[in-house]
């Protein structure tokens, strides 16, 4: 029996991550989201696409949850974006109202789910899921670290002309402004990339990666990324589904990990059958922890806006 995905939020970021799962043949998917006919629409028109990419997996686009019953992994991207005028607060409280609703009815259809967070700010959101579902933490993860990371590595990767197979970059913290991508444990074949780029042009490629969202925005003007976004959430379900005990950048709640406690931050994690099934810590500089505190610090502001 093939293992079922639900993803909630049928717009670009959740339908081209079921275009993912379904072009790598990973399961079947159900899109779900509140807008009348567009994911039955979406899900039929990528349906149609199988026969000519050679997959077999069933597709299916729903308003009602119901659909979703017993699925292996809940990816949710539902929210709203900000809008000209809006506060963060105001974003924040939206989306929070938006996660609630969408956990209480995914975890009444899929008790023994495991979730991926991908709204916006991600790591409040995923805070929200993971009191609002009553899941042990393993079962909630946040999707960050993945994206932040891939793109520390595509510009890594154009900097010195090589292929991106041979760059490994981390990313830590928060995902926004204060994310912290690590130049000392990202390499290129092994080589780490301190000894490739030089400190001023390094510290570019890091500001472009913390601006990464940004850029893409300003370029689209009315939207925001989306297939690095969905392709980063894909890479994390077929990790869990496939039980790969992979290592990759997520946002995790923390017991004590890096001197955190109580929040949502994106840390080394190995993600296998049972979701977050470790996370690792590795040893930070004196300001590597200094600017990991100050991410958390900021998650903890958000958190505090919204009560969770």
């Amino acid at each position: 029996m093939r293992k079922k995905v639900s993803i909630v939020g049928a717009g670009n970021v959740g339908a081209t991550a079921a275009h993912w799962i379904a072009a790598k043949e990973l399961a079947d998917v159900v899109l779900v989201d509140v807008v009348e006919g567009v994911p039955q629409g979406k899900a039929l028109d990528l349906l149609e696409a199988m026969p000519i990419e050679k997959r077999d997996v069933a597709i299916a686009g729903s308003n009602d949850y119901a659909a979703t019953a017993n699925s292996d992994i809940v990816i949710i991207t539902a929210g709203i974006p900000r809008k000209p005028g809006m506060s963060r607060d105001d974003l924040l409280h939206t989306n929070f109202k938006i996660m609630s609703d969408v956990v209480q009815k995914v975890v009444a259809q899929s008790p023994e789910s495991i979730l991926i967070i991908v709204s916006n700010p991600l790591d409040a959101m995923a805070q929200a899921a993971y009191r609002q579902s009553g899941f042990n933490r393993e079962r909630v993860i946040g999707m960050a670290g993945v994206l932040d990371s891939a793109r520390f590595r595509s510009f890594i990767a154009a900097e010195l002309n090589v292929s991106v197979e041979n760059v490994t970059a981390f990313v830590l913290g928060g995902h926004g402004d204060t994310m912290v991508p690590l130049a000392r444990y990202s390499t290129v074949a092994g080589i780490p990339i301190t000894e490739l780029i030089a400190p001023a042009r390094l510290e570019e490629l890091v500001q472009r990666t913390r601006d990464g969202g940004a850029e893409i925005v300003k370029y689209l003007k009315t939207g925001s990324a989306y297939y690095a976004p969905s392709a980063a959430a894909v890479e994390m379900v077929e990790a869990i589904l496939k039980d790969k005990k992979k290592i990759l950048p997520c946002a995790a709640y923390l017991n004590g990990e890096y001197g955190i406690s109580g929040y949502y931050i994106g840390v080394p994690c190995k993600l296998g059958a049972a979701g977050l099934e470790q996370i690792i810590e590795i040893k930070l500089t004196p300001e590597e922890d200094a600017a990991l505190k100050k991410s958390a610090a900021a998650v903890k502001e958000l958190c505090a806006v919204i009560g969770v």
